[in-house]
């Protein structure tokens, strides 16, 4: 998505990336980056909190009028609520090991569902 917007902006059209992953989108030297810090996978708020999704929407379509110099970061006031989730991600210890089995050979028959139903192509 950053390589997108640098070529969109290139060509003149204005881009803002909303993103949860703040090194990955500011090496990439995106012009005007808005920054959630929530867990991967939601740039625009909680899941349900139409509100606040309505805030962030609206904070990034300010970031066009408010920038005024390229690679310009603005991060959202929001918080997820306790730190847990930073704490548990990516993590993989006895006490998961087994859901994150079944998680994954669940998603590997779901996918080979998929591509027998011909919904999604070969890789």
């Amino acid at each position: 998505m950053s390589l997108a917007a640098r070529h969109l902006e290139s060509n003149g059209i204005p881009t803002v990336i909303c993103g949860s992953a703040r090194d990955i989108v500011e090496q990439a030297s995106v012009p005007r980056f808005l920054f959630t810090d929530f867990p991967l996978g939601n740039p625009m708020g909680k899941p349900y909190d139409k509100g606040m999704q309505q805030e962030i929407t609206g904070m990034a379509l300010d970031l066009f009028e408010i920038s005024r110099f390229p690679r310009t970061t603005v991060q959202t006031p929001f918080t997820w609520g306790d730190d847990q989730w930073r704490r548990d991600y990516m993590r993989v210890d006895n006490s998961n090991r087994d859901e994150l089995r079944r998680a994954g050979e669940l998603r590997k028959m779901q996918q080979a569902r998929r591509k027998a139903e011909g919904r999604i192509r070969s890789q």
